[in-house]
């Protein structure tokens, strides 16, 4: 009995170890997949946003597939958790189009961390709010 015992707290032990390591590697706070919309009250558009920390950059793309953006700067004000980004790519003819965006982020400790704010794309203006899936 004091044998099983032993081997289910070891285990135990171990479950935890692992599971505080798992949780301590998530990284920088923007990186994973974020999902949401942008555009007027009327008139929104589905994005999706995957963003990656590479030590030194943050970089990504919005839309991932034929029509994808490539993040171009993103900065992040750690003092008030706020992000600016821009992005370049075409659009479905092939014409050029630049997205600025200007964000905050809510919930910072949560795994699905809120980013919203203002979004310009190609003249037009809107608000974004985007969860991290």
């Amino acid at each position: 009995m004091r044998r099983v015992l032993r081997i289910a707290l070891v285990a135990a032990a171990a479950c935890a170890t692992l599971t505080i390591g798992v949780a301590a590697q998530e990284g920088h706070p923007l990186t994973g997949t974020w999902s949401g919309d942008w555009g007027a009250a009327e008139t929104r558009t589905r994005i999706t946003l995957v963003m990656t920390w590479d030590g030194k950059a943050i970089t990504g793309t919005i839309n991932p597939g034929p029509e994808a953006m490539t993040l171009g700067r993103v900065t992040v004000d750690y003092a008030k958790w706020t992000v600016h980004i821009e992005a370049d790519g075409k659009d479905s003819s092939g014409k050029p189009v630049r997205v600025l965006a200007d964000g905050k982020i809510d919930a910072l400790g949560s795994w699905h961390r809120t980013l919203s704010g203002t979004w310009t794309q190609a003249g037009a203006k809107g608000t974004f709010k985007l969860t991290r899936d």
